[in-house]
């Protein structure tokens, strides 16, 4: 979408790795436990996105949001489904089979 991170309208990029000041980004507590302040914490910020992606992880990336299913393993997904009480992963497709009765 873009080349830069930075250059992203809906990104928290610029607030966390530029020190760019926005009023809807709010650093999350984990964020701010790191105690990366500063230099550090935008030089360590700025790192997470030196390496590209492999397309068939941004291909799964991509799936994931779109169908609005957990990006992981059965476990995860078996633990998140239990305490959302509804299915987060893809389902057989087609209509379910009519039963005799």
């Amino acid at each position: 979408m873009v080349t830069d991170p930075g250059d992203y309208h809906w990104s928290s990029y610029r607030a966390n790795a530029q020190c760019v000041a926005d009023n809807l980004v709010k650093p999350h507590e984990r964020y701010l436990a790191l105690g990366r302040k500063g230099a550090l914490g935008e030089s360590a910020c700025r790192e997470l996105f030196r390496a590209e992606l492999e397309p068939e992880t941004v291909d799964e990336i991509r799936i994931a949001t779109n169908g609005n299913h957990v990006l992981g393993d059965s476990t995860l997904a078996n633990q998140i489904t239990q305490a959302l009480g509804h299915q987060v992963q893809p389902g057989t497709p087609g209509r379910p089979r009519k039963t005799n009765k």
